[in-house]
């Protein structure tokens, strides 16, 4: 069996642009743990993963969080220039900054095996598929214990 089997073939992804706060909303709504950054060319050129957006053992909803910072930054007096600059910096950050830069990708072609084996040496979650270098699908741990309980 083939990753192409068992990947998502309809890829939630971000272009480097896009603000956090958007990230955010989308893994959130959409229950992800990460997605893929795109350029123009649909190539795979990072990943944001909910790690790269806060640590695993803080309890802090970010689409809320961004809105506090946007609310913050607006009752701050213009005396504090300094806080109100870093409250902007943190509201402005784009997927290009806090992606990871050249992601390991699966070929949509590899075996499952393969696929085993890089979840396995690599402990990262979720995996970009691609097909002659472009974007072609997403897998993650879940579409693996899926295809053995069936």
């Amino acid at each position: 069996m083939k990753v192409k089997d068992i990947m998502t073939k309809k890829v939630i992804s971000v272009a480097p642009e896009v603000k956090i706060g958007e990230i955010a909303k989308l893994l959130f709504d959409n229950n992800l743990t990460g997605m893929p950054v795109i350029n123009k060319k649909n190539e795979v050129i990072g990943i944001v993963t909910e790690s790269d957006l806060i640590s695993r053992d803080t309890k802090i909803h970010i689409p809320s969080y961004i809105q506090f910072l946007k609310k913050l930054d607006c009752a701050i007096e213009e005396k504090n220039d300094k806080m109100k600059k870093q409250c902007e910096k943190i509201i402005n950050l784009t997927a290009k900054d806090i992606m990871t830069k050249n992601p390991i990708c699966v070929e949509s072609e590899a075996l499952i095996e393969k696929l085993a084996e890089i979840f396995t040496q690599k402990r990262i979650n979720p995996i970009p598929v691609v097909k002659n270098n472009k974007l072609a699908g997403i897998v993650s741990r879940a579409d693996l214990i899926k295809l053995l309980a069936s």
